[in-house]
């Protein structure tokens, strides 16, 4: 079980464990609460490509109270209006998209941090300090806790990562496959040899840094190649794509029963 106010996933990262991941793009308090049963650890709200709002955001981390799971989200934009209100809905965990230089990774971690550290406004009342309930307990702990990574989807960012690797408040990186392979000209083919090859790249300075690796994989046998590369945290699993995967493998095997 989480305890209140403390981000155990980040802290694991950090110590260099290898933590489990799953996707939530269908906006459904349902799925994310069939995930947090299940016993993953972090629990990726999808609010760049997914359907959802900051209600349905609180209605999915309120389905995973009481697991282990911690609450991440995917942020449509790297501003920092939608990252506060994505926070104080009570978040632990930001991925922020489309971040192409050290100036937008700073962004990112100002916009994730109280003052002085940054300029995310202070409230009690919000979700995530417990509607005015000891909410100096989140606020004076939530710069240590928020867990935040930065996604390479662009050439621009893979050339810039040396600079962005040099941030110490950005705790990991986010390898984008499908934008990174379609920014370079290769669309939606990340298995294309330039773009493995700029993976690659982003994989060794990730590593040499000390930082977090992430990303996801379609299946398991793809998750494990890339934890034994060292990817702490890869979500290999989600509510929408691997329901339709398994939908289509159970249909195919009634298909061949019945011709």
């Amino acid at each position: 079980m989480l305890e209140k106010n403390k981000n155990w996933v980040r802290h694991a990262l950090k110590d260099g464990k290898k933590i489990s991941g799953a996707w939530l793009q269908a906006a459904s308090p349902i799925t994310a609460e069939v995930m947090a049963e299940a016993g993953y650890e972090a629990l990726m709200i999808d609010l760049e490509h997914g359907p959802g709002d900051i209600m349905s955001t609180i209605l999915q981390i309120q389905s995973m109270k009481g697991e282990i799971a911690v609450p991440f989200s995917r942020a449509p934009w790297n501003d920092f209006v939608q990252i506060k209100k994505i926070l104080d809905a009570g978040v632990y965990g930001l991925l922020v998209p489309y971040v192409n230089t050290k100036e937008e990774a700073l962004d990112a971690v100002s916009a994730v941090s109280y003052p002085l550290e940054g300029i995310r406004g202070v409230a009690g009342s919000p979700r995530a300090a417990h509607y005015g309930n000891k909410s100096m307990e989140y606020l004076s702990n939530a710069n240590e806790e928020i867990y935040l990574m930065t996604a390479v989807e662009t050439p621009v960012a893979v050339a810039n990562l040396d600079e962005i690797l040099t941030i110490e408040r950005l705790d990991g990186i986010f390898i984008g496959p499908m934008d990174l392979a379609t920014n370079m000209g290769h669309f939606g083919d990340p298995k294309h040899p330039e773009v493995q090859a700029a993976i690659k790249e982003v994989e060794e300075k990730v590593f040499a840094s000390g930082k977090v690796l992430s990303t996801v994989a379609g299946t398991w046998e793809d998750a494990k190649a890339k934890y034994d590369k060292g990817y702490q945290l890869v979500f290999f699993f989600s509510d929408t794509t691997s329901l339709g995967a398994a939908a289509r493998e159970r249909l195919a095997q009634f298909k061949e029963y019945t011709e």
